[in-house]
């Protein structure tokens, strides 16, 4: 009996904030899945090691983890003045599909880097020594995006000092910038609203700020839901119940948002919305032992993806979480303190992240102008990706 061998694909895996990902250039890809569909999505799940049962993903590149179970897709730009096109992928570790409702704002970190080495920057823009500003075209959300990426000698400078609560070695400092994060073709707030009533059957009526910045996010309070704010991984993903609980708060808030139309679709859209609970500020011990004190942060913020709580942060939920913070009268900002503010450190289970933000009223409409914040990237290996075919 006979048996097709594995076809090779050039792809690099990277680090890209406190995330891990596959990479690959749209024209390396097999000529079928170089187009959206389901040759595209079989493809990256056979990368992945998708879906397993076992949610290991052993047989495949993937982590166990919605951390590292991620592709990225670059290509030539099809905006002007742009240097690349990114798109991001979100396998599900034990169901067959991937989700293209939303932006990595960790691996967007990488996203620049891989621009650089893969050749969609122009030379010229590529200093000697320096910072190599990569503009980027995020095709999911259709959003820009510029990174700031450190060169030494002509190369994109990987190692450094810089620290980065969640990633266990320095690195480089890449600072990310993304543009008006609120979604263009809707409102910032899409309820109209700072803070709904969001009833959840099982659960009752919650206070729940709701907003589509960095990516769909429903807020809420951490004490109505029985949290400190303080928790770490385990107290909430050892506990099955509470899991159902936070993924029927999510399907609930993404019909209020309108991003469904029933909460039988959430299914089929784990990547977003996120959900995401906030507390004032109070001492805890990160995941790492570090002591934090109340004084570290201005607000306490604990966010689940792909229906787990999340070992750090997201950086799209961290965009949510600065626009939030921005705008007097969210619970996020309440949380903080309340009042006008431009930035927002918040702790997380590995530590604490401190992140930008600018928000104001047009028309009688909050808009995000802009979220910045520092993350850092690494190329752990590159070559080829083989699959069977």
């Amino acid at each position: 009996m006979t048996h097709a061998p594995q076809i090779k694909i050039p792809a690099t895996y990277m680090r890209g904030g406190t995330s891990k990902g596959v990479f690959f250039r749209l024209q390396d890809l097999p000529e079928a899945a170089r187009v959206p569909g389901e040759a595209r999505d079989k493809l990256l799940l056979r990368v992945i090691g998708s879906p397993d049962p076992y949610q290991k993903q052993i047989d495949g590149m993937g982590g166990a983890t919605s951390s590292t179970s991620k592709t990225v897709i670059l290509a030539e730009p099809t905006v002007p003045d742009h240097d690349v096109d990114y798109l991001f992928g979100q396998v599900s570790i034990d169901k067959p599909f991937v989700d293209w409702s939303g932006n990595c704002g960790n691996l967007t970190a990488a996203v620049g880097a891989f621009a650089i080495n893969s050749g969609f920057v122009a030379e010229d823009r590529i200093p000697e020594n320096g910072t190599c500003t990569v503009r980027i075209w995020q095709a999911n959300i259709k959003k820009t995006i510029v990174a700031h990426i450190p060169i030494t000698n002509g190369e994109v400078q990987e190692t450094g000092d810089f620290e980065l609560d969640g990633v266990t070695f320095p690195a480089a400092e890449v600072q990310v910038e993304f543009m008006d994060p609120a979604d263009g073709e809707g409102a910032m707030f899409p309820t109209g609203n700072l803070v709904d009533d969001l009833e959840v059957p099982g659960i009752g009526i919650l206070k729940a700020t709701m907003i589509n910045a960095g990516i769909p996010t429903i807020f809420v309070n951490a004490e109505d839901i029985g949290y400190t704010g303080t928790e770490l991984q385990d107290h909430i993903n050892s506990d099955p119940q509470a899991l159902a609980r936070f993924e029927t708060i999510r399907a609930h808030g993404a019909v209020k948002m309108g991003l469904i139309q029933n909460i039988e679709e959430a299914a089929n859209r784990q990547h977003t919305p996120k959900v995401a609970f906030v507390a004032k500020p109070s001492d805890y011990v990160s995941s790492s032992g570090k002591h934090i004190g109340a004084g570290d942060v201005d607000v306490l913020v604990r966010a689940l993806s792909m229906g787990k709580l999340h070992h750090a942060m997201m950086g799209t939920a961290a965009v949510a979480i600065a626009t939030a913070s921005a705008v007097p009268g969210t619970l996020v900002n309440l949380a903080a303190g309340g009042g006008d503010r431009t930035h927002v450190t918040f702790g997380h289970p590995s530590g604490t992240l401190r992140v930008g933000a600018e928000a104001k009223q047009v028309d009688g409409q909050w808009t995000a102008t802009k979220a910045i914040m520092s993350r850092s990237a690494r190329v752990l290996m590159e070559g080829w990706v083989r699959v069977p075919q």
